[in-house]
């Protein structure tokens, strides 16, 4: 296949009441306009750590996960029904080592980590989409990983990483989008927002015992993590990352980028 290679994305999913917020559903939306449209979708989520290393089911309008609670009831009634994504599935099956198959679901759909952001981005919902699940998070297991689902790229598929740039809810006291970013939250994002500048993997590999702002930041670590998985998808981890989304919603970093 001769398709354009498409970018690999890091992106901060937010949680449901992202669809109150006109600003960053603008923001998702224009990033999406600026890439060619993808054959397919692949997205690893922070809320998904499974191993060994698994896939949802690919039939078409698979319904969603709503791994959530305490909000509105209508998020619960949304819908995200993509097409039949089984020759998707294959694909990412190929490319996983014999002594690590791929565990196939047949029936857990997308979370929250992967329809939130996908239904502003691709509302339309005409695109295959999978879930990949975040089978470890060893950063060089996962550059690994990315480095296995590079192909995918030449092929018009879209990989994305799911988490959130900072992600310390239990220390977060202002629940309004608009709220002030407590000092780890802005340590921490401007921290990695200097590291993926100047693609120093390395430093970001070692986060744990680097970066300002932790364990506050991450006091676990799966929304930071699917960032690895992002780099390892393009030919040159340590190239500058381009960041397209920035800013904070309620104090927390929604840094996102992309790698060409």
């Amino acid at each position: 296949m001769n398709d354009e290679m498409l970018p690999a994305l890091y992106l901060s999913h937010g949680a449901p009441p992202l669809f109150e917020d006109p600003t960053w559903m603008q923001q998702l939306t224009d990033w999406s306009a600026s890439i060619t449209k993808p054959k397919g979708i692949l997205i690893v989520s922070a809320h998904w750590e499974s191993a060994p290393i698994s896939i949802t089911a690919t039939d078409a309008a698979t319904p969603l996960i709503y791994d959530f609670g305490g909000f509105a009831p209508k998020y619960y009634n949304m819908k995200y029904e993509t097409p039949d994504a089984a020759w998707l599935g294959d694909l990412v099956s190929k490319l996983m080592p014999d002594n690590e198959p791929l565990h196939r679901h047949q029936s857990r759909g997308l979370d929250h980590g992967a329809w939130v952001p996908m239904k502003i981005m691709y509302p339309d919902a005409d695109i295959p989409v999978v879930q990949l699940s975040m089978p470890t998070h060893d950063p060089v297991r996962l550059l690994e990983l990315g480095r296995r689902l590079r192909p995918l790229r030449e092929q018009g598929i879209l990989i994305v990483g799911s988490g959130f740039m900072t992600h310390g809810l239990p220390f977060i006291r202002d629940w309004r989008f608009e709220a002030a970013a407590p000092g780890w939250s802005k340590e921490f994002d401007l921290w990695a927002g200097e590291a993926l500048d100047r693609g120093d993997v390395e430093s970001l590999i070692r986060y744990r015992e680097l970066a300002p702002g932790m364990p506050y930041a991450h006091p676990t670590v799966e929304h930071f993590t699917p960032l690895f998985v992002t780099l390892g998808a393009v030919s040159d981890p340590e190239q500058p990352a381009e960041t397209v989304i920035d800013g904070y919603w309620m104090g927390l970093a929604k840094r996102s980028f992309q790698v060409a």
